[in-house]
């Protein structure tokens, strides 16, 4: 089967961004781009253990009438594989649920918020879960369409940042796109770190394809994230233990959302795991 990546299309200018990353996302990665363009502003999506009940915001359902023309102009020249997502199953008349047997989602940062809570340095709970409860990475988009030239993997240590880890590296060669890993030290625990890449028998990959191994350990984290290429796919674990944990769902949350502005593909903790 495909490996696919789903899509909830907006039918606005935001939303033509977004789409267009999602269309560039699948076609350096060989995925094919499921679009589901909402007629109602609730779905469902059962995970194993959550069922998440997304709220959009109305702006989801501007002009509906033309939001599949509009999508469809987007993506046909693309060079994207994709199809159109039409629900089978309600648990209500107006409450469809959505599959989540998917291999990516795409999602703003700001999914299921109010409006008035909508911005680049905020991510919304429903969003949040589904990172939490799903076993497929998810993209959340830069605002505006921007092409990565690079993959940057944050690193530091935990099981979910090994997992992010494999899929950068996994990307960078399906890309042909150089690969950097980032990995800030508030310990001095660079061996640490290098047993776990032995353990989880990594060492001739980061030889073979990583660019630099880039290690903080001046500064605060906000001064070095200015070190990450603005044209990167940034991949990263969240609710791991430790520095990936506070750097994805932690105090320092919204300072890093509102720093970076690129492309996110954050790998949760049910990544790869199977029933």
């Amino acid at each position: 089967m495909a490996t696919q990546l789903l899509h909830i299309f907006r039918n606005t200018p935001f939303g033509r961004e977004t789409l267009l990353q999602s269309a560039y996302f699948c076609v350096q990665l060989d995925v094919t781009l499921v679009i589901y363009t909402p007629e109602f502003t609730k779905f469902l999506m059962y995970f194993d253990n959550d069922v998440v009940q997304i709220d959009l915001d109305g702006s989801y359902l501007t002009s509906p009438q033309t939001a599949r023309e509009h999508a469809l102009e987007l993506v046909k020249d693309s060079g994207v594989t994709y199809r159109f997502l039409d629900p089978k199953q309600f648990t209500a008349n107006s409450l469809p649920d959505i599959p989540t047997n998917f291999d990516f989602m795409a999602c703003p940062r700001s999914i299921s918020d109010l409006s008035s809570k909508i911005g680049l340095g905020y991510i919304g709970p429903r969003v949040r879960r589904i990172v939490r409860s799903a076993r497929f990475p998810v993209l959340m988009s830069s605002p505006v369409f921007k092409p990565w030239q690079s993959v940057a993997v944050f690193f530091g240590g935990s099981a979910n940042a090994v997992n992010a880890l494999k899929i950068g590296l996994h990307t960078s060669r399906l890309t042909n796109k150089p690969l950097h890993v980032f990995t800030y030290l508030e310990n001095d625990n660079r061996n640490t770190l290098q047993q776990i890449i032995e353990e989880e028998h990594l060492e001739a990959d980061m030889d073979a394809d990583v660019a630099k191994w880039h290690f903080f350990d001046r500064g605060t984290l906000e001064d070095n994230l200015y070190a990450i290429p603005h044209d990167a796919l940034i991949v990263l674990g969240a609710f791991g233990h430790g520095l990936v944990r506070d750097l994805v769902f932690g105090s320092k949350m919204e300072k890093i959302q509102s720093v970076m502005p690129n492309n996110l593909l954050i790998v949760g903790p049910k990544y790869g795991v199977t029933i």
